[in-house]
């Protein structure tokens, strides 16, 4: 059988869907046949009767779930127009108005909110996206998307709203498709989405523990699976407000999300993008238990980067965030490891990432802290310090250790002039150990090159069989 003959054998709607199909491939906005019938202007709200407003603002409100194809920029401008100014009204009607949001509204409202924001994300034009560099896709149907979350928040923030009967319509399911929008490529719509769903958070207390759950699941399969997700930066900011309110002591569900979520999320590749609010969320948690601070340290101490200078100044500024809150007696379980890696920044070939570990001697909570633990600090930062003070390319850095050095010096002299020796009489036995080494491989040399003579034999010449 043909194709064609398949296709003429089957329903006619289905047929037409079929056709339909190639039309809708691009882009993430909405599109409509074009033989569907055209918007026509309803009357104002404000021109109707109180008993009437409620029928019409229904109407509207099923006048604005028709979508249009903004791929086109000329299709159907008579319909978008009459739908921008709907919303519009819609806009300044439920925030101006007092008793608007009667029962009957509430699905009203979220089927036509659900119409125009829920929508198959389209892959990045550039496949070679990169949020760093590039500048981001921008949703073509944003004039009217714009419109959409703004009445969106007004309906969550309106004075009239009630949480018991919009708990009826914006419930798990609801919830998880907003949450996939925040993959979106467009950062205005990104901020739209973040301020609903912390409205959302606030109003809906049985929702709260499923939006962490799922927000948890998005940040994992980032971490382990994908390493791409545009809105992770605009989550952790919910995050942060939300975690500033838990009650204490913490729950052992939100301790496990910080170790097993929150840390893992150094790892990725694009952290700058996220990076400032990954950091207030992990401070945040510290300020409110700092018994966490041991693992917090040691979680960012097994992902610190190896072979990425950028990086690595957003670890130190981050440390340095946690050293500000830190209390002393949590410092103490943390000092050796912590300094042996802030010793190896110093010494980076990178100016950046030693200039960045030297700004710690500038902080003057983190210098009270090195002075009352310096017999400990002093001997794992001393010998890096000196080495680099005669060896560092930049003369920047020299001087920030000189400065350091000078530090310590006046932090505890006995300590100091004690470890100049030791490093100087370890030099010097390095010196001799260099030495003997030389001289060792040179007499190699040269005992291979006597031992190569003795098997070259005399009389060279090749003999003939006769």
């Amino acid at each position: 059988m043909s194709t064609t003959t398949f296709v003429d054998r089957i329903d006619p709607f289905a047929k037409r869907s079929l056709k339909k199909k190639t039309k809708k491939s691009q882009g993430s906005s909405r599109y409509r046949n074009s033989q569907d019938v055209e918007l026509q202007a309803l009357p104002p709200l404000k021109d109707v009767s109180t008993s009437e407003q409620e029928d019409l603002f229904i109407r509207k409100l099923r006048q604005c779930c028709v979508p249009f194809d903004f791929m086109d920029p000329i299709a159907d401008l008579k319909g978008k127009e009459v739908k921008r100014c709907t919303l519009n009204e819609l806009v300044d009607y439920i925030t101006g108005g007092r008793g608007v949001l009667t029962e009957a509204v509430y699905p009203e409202i979220i089927k036509m909110i659900s119409a125009n924001l829920f929508r198959t994300l389209p892959p990045s034009e550039n496949p070679d996206f990169d949020p760093e560099e590039d500048d981001p896709t921008l949703e073509a149907s944003w004039p009217h998307l714009q419109l959409v979350y703004e009445f969106f928040l007004r309906f969550l923030e309106s004075s009239d709203f009630q949480p018991t009967i919009g708990k009826r319509v914006i419930d798990q399911k609801f919830v998880l498709q907003l949450l996939e929008l925040f993959d979106s490529e467009d950062p205005r719509e990104r901020d739209f989405l973040k301020t609903v769903l912390h409205r959302i958070y606030g109003k809906f207390l049985g929702l709260r523990a499923f939006i962490r759950k799922q927000i948890n699941n998005i940040f994992l399969r980032f971490v382990y699976e994908t390493e791409h997700f545009n809105g992770v930066g605009e989550l952790l900011e919910i995050l942060g407000s939300i975690i500033n309110g838990f009650a204490l002591p913490l729950k052992a569900e939100h301790k496990q999300f910080l170790v097993k979520v929150l840390i893992p999320l150094h790892k990725v590749k694009c952290l700058s993008l996220y990076h400032a609010q990954l950091a207030y969320c992990v401070v945040q948690f510290l300020e409110k238990d700092p018994t966490l601070t041991e693992p917090v340290v040691r979680g960012l101490l097994k992902y610190w980067p190896k072979t990425c200078s950028q990086k690595e100044v957003m670890f130190l500024g981050e440390i340095e965030e946690v050293l500000d809150v830190i209390e002393p007696s949590q410092f103490t379980r943390i000092q050796d490891p912590l300094f042996k890696q802030i010793a190896r920044c110093v010494s980076s070939p990178h100016f950046q990432v030693a200039e960045r570990a030297l700004y710690f001697w500038n902080n003057e909570y983190i210098m009270s802290l090195m002075e009352e633990n310096n017999h400990v600090i002093m001997p794992i930062m001393f010998p890096a310090l000196y080495r680099i003070s005669k060896e560092h390319w930049n003369p920047t850095i020299v001087a920030l250790v000189y400065n350091v050095l000078k530090t310590f010096m006046e932090m505890n002299s006995k300590l100091f002039d004690e470890l100049t020796a030791t490093y100087k009489a370890e030099r010097q036995r390095e010196k001799k150990r260099e030495k003997e080494r030389d001289e060792l491989w040179k007499r190699l040399a040269e005992l291979e090159l006597s031992n190569s003579k003795k098997m070259i034999p005399h009389n060279s010449s090749p003999t003939v069989k006769k």
